[in-house]
């Protein structure tokens, strides 16, 4: 197979070619990122390439595969832990209730960190360039692109710009000797907060998808007969206790995980409509995401002014809509954080929820700042006859307009 020429600056043969010395690349350890080393090298003309995994929470059979692949393609692997840094990217979510069309963002809020990570690295190494492996069809290359081009770096995208199928790859990689046989005919993401599988079959929205491609989360009907309650502590939006015990980020997202996924807790199918317009079918594991947000949004309800809350929902919509764009390096982005940390000073408390075949259903709450008061409860006494005037003036509009056009409404 021979694969194209770059239409990039200083590719112009094997004779003509400008050398460059060095370029960081965001490595997964997968078929795209893989293939990307030798390209690097071959068609852009790249003295040295540096592969970057950002560990946000993948398998660590995951991040060992990748230090076999690359150490055997590349002058030098680098593994990056970000496991606590994404637990901050993942309750700034919590914070924002984090929604897009049903899913909840994981992949999304990881790929400005991997950036990040891969920009600090390329500025540590005096690097001339950084790329990553995405292609010119999903959402990841926006995500990448927005952060990678806030600095001085070069930004390369092989597979992208020599507009390689996944059998080109495939065949590149047999013709070049680099082991690249992929472990799964789906293709699967996977972090802290959420795993995604998509592609092979699952590209036919009829397809009703397999037990077998699921790996956090049992069957609904397989899960335990007998439901468990369980009590999430949150301090200022911020979850950090589980059952009056407290927890860092990562041990509390991991064991939610386990917790709801053992109950059928977090499975998402839907049809998702990617950035660039195309409609993809997208299934998602996120047992801890689940429980946490409609925890979050549950205990919100209990302690934020209704006013407040219908704010709010268009904030949260936002801020999700940038998150799946990419776009948290715009200044909107910034300024929704400031307002929403703001709502979540009164935030604190507990929620109680219910496990049971696939469902997380909040059934108590409790918080200082709750604005139920029982002052209105069923049973209080309180002068009603103090609403008439309300009451009175409550649809004066509509009634001045029936009466100007002789209707009255029934039902």
């Amino acid at each position: 197979m021979s694969v194209g020429e770059s239409s990039g600056e200083g590719v112009k043969g094997e004779s003509g070619r400008r050398r460059r010395k060095k370029v960081v690349l965001a490595y997964s350890g997968g078929l795209d990122t893989t293939v990307c080393i030798p390209l690097l090298r071959e068609k852009y003309g790249f003295e040295e390439v540096i592969a970057v995994t950002v560990d946000v929470g993948q398998p660590p059979a995951e991040i060992e595969r990748a230090k076999e692949r690359a150490s055997n393609l590349c002058e030098r692997h680098v593994v990056v832990d970000a496991k606590e840094e994404f637990v901050q990217y993942i309750f700034r979510a919590v914070k924002a209730n984090a929604n897009y069309e049903g899913y909840v963002l994981g992949t999304a809020l990881s790929r400005p960190l991997i950036a990040r990570k891969v920009l600090e690295v390329a500025a540590y190494e005096d690097a001339d360039a950084v790329a990553h492996g995405c292609t010119g069809k999903g959402n990841d290359q926006l995500r990448f692109d927005a952060v990678f081009r806030t600095s001085r770096f070069e930004l390369v995208a092989p597979i992208r710009d020599l507009n390689l199928t996944r059998a080109e790859e495939r065949a590149y990689a047999e013709e070049h000797g680099i082991p690249c046989e992929e472990q799964h005919r789906f293709s699967i993401d996977e972090n802290l907060w959420s795993r995604s599988i998509e592609g092979s079959e699952l590209e036919n929205p009829e397809f009703q998808p397999p037990e077998e491609i699921f790996r956090w989360t049992k069957s609904p009907e397989d899960a335990p007969a007998e439901p468990e309650i369980i009590e999430i502590g949150f301090e200022r939006g911020i979850p950090v206790s589980l059952n009056g015990t407290r927890m860092d980020g990562v041990s509390l997202i991991r064991t939610l995980n386990e917790i709801g996924g053992l109950h059928g807790v977090g499975r998402t199918d839907i049809i998702e409509d990617r950035v660039l317009g195309f409609k993809s079918r997208e299934i998602y594991e996120h047992p801890a995401a689940t429980i946490l947000l409609s925890a979050h949004a549950d205990l919100e309800r209990l302690v934020l002014t209704r006013a407040e809350l219908q704010f709010k929902s268009i904030v949260d919509a936002v801020w999700s809509d940038l998150v799946y764009k990419g776009l948290t390096v715009d200044p909107l982005y910034d300024a929704l954080n400031a307002f929403i940390d703001k709502t979540q000073e009164r935030v604190s408390g507990s929620v109680f929820v219910k496990l049971h075949r696939g469902n997380a259903i909040v059934v108590g709450r409790k918080s200082p700042h709750a604005l139920f008061t029982k002052e209105v409860s069923f049973d209080a006494k309180t002068e009603q006859k103090m609403a008439e005037g309300f009451s009175f003036y409550h649809a004066l509009q509509a009634r001045i307009k029936a009466k100007m056009c002789n209707f009255f409404p029934t039902l």
